[in-house]
């Protein structure tokens, strides 16, 4: 089946056959259907389903990281108000409404807990800047008198990196992007220098998952950060683990962490109760 955007929303094909189509309308952050329809002799086998999961997929409805509101009319019987109920519809006044909020991710709780641990910093670090998510987030929490660097080993996650914070209206003087590794973090920022210093171990998203951080370079790049950081400075480090990439990494991080002394560090690691053993883990060392 191929979806097929169109000036009013989306077609379905099946082959060269449209089987459905839905009309959308959009304004103020909110996507509006006022229409889905299945041809006749193509309902009850699923298309409907599909066509509707699509269309929010396409429209950020499971973002994970965007808030999103779509609203549909209300149903006319229990089996069409059953279909919406599936996605998440419910009756709202004199319409049905699907709301999302973002998912609290480990990612999302690092760049939460700087920003309310930062103010108007002046040097922030990336040492791993992979697709340029947290990147961008730096340079908007830098602000105009602040400052990013963003370190990687992998051109491909520079260029993605640079592309982002063009898309995103970042000026280029605000983020200068260094092809290293961030165990030489040191060559770059001089001690006692930087406000935040920011980890996202693992791999670069949508490369190889074969290529990916290890303890031999993470623990002296974290090392370095240490040193960057200004007493109330803040370093954030997500770890992660898994069957492609074990848990060596993460256990000597761990280890290392809890090894940093009390006299000069506090250290968070902050487990989701709920998620598995192998789910990202954020960690967190406050310089005294």
């Amino acid at each position: 089946m191929v979806l097929v955007q169109t000036e009013t929303g989306f077609d379905l094909y099946k082959e060269k056959a449209r089987v459905g189509w839905c009309a959308l309308t959009r304004a103020g952050g909110e996507t509006a259907f006022t229409g889905l329809w299945i041809a006749p002799e193509w309902r009850r086998r699923g298309y409907g389903s599909y066509l509707l999961r699509q269309v929010l997929h396409r429209c950020g409805g499971y973002s994970r990281e965007q808030a999103s509101l779509f609203t549909a009319p209300l149903p006319a019987g229990e089996g069409e108000a059953a279909f919406w109920g599936k996605f998440g519809f419910v009756p709202e006044g004199d319409r049905l409404v699907r709301r999302r909020k973002p998912d609290l991710t480990a990612v999302r709780l690092a760049q939460d807990f700087l920003a309310a641990h930062l103010a108007r910093p002046r040097l922030l670090v990336d040492a791993t800047c992979g697709n340029g998510g947290d990147t961008a987030f730096l340079c908007r929490l830098a602000g105009e008198e602040g400052r990013v660097l963003a370190f990687d080993i992998q051109p491909a996650a520079l260029e993605a990196t640079r592309a982002r914070l063009a898309r995103e209206g970042v000026p280029a003087d605000r983020c200068r992007l260094i092809l290293d590794s961030h165990a030489n973090l040191l060559r770059y920022v001089q001690p006692g220098s930087a406000d935040g210093v920011v980890f996202n171990f693992g791999w670069l998203p949508g490369a190889d998952h074969a290529v990916h951080s290890e303890a031999g370079t993470s623990i002296p790049a974290l090392e370095a950060a240490l040193t960057a950081l200004r007493p109330g400075g803040v370093l954030s480090a997500v770890l992660y683990s898994g069957a492609v990439i074990g848990d060596a990494e993460k256990r000597a991080v761990l280890a290392w962490l809890e090894g940093l002394p009390l006299t000069g560090y506090t250290v968070l690691a902050c487990r989701f109760a709920n998620w598995a053993d192998t789910a990202p883990l954020p960690c967190f060392v406050l310089k005294k």
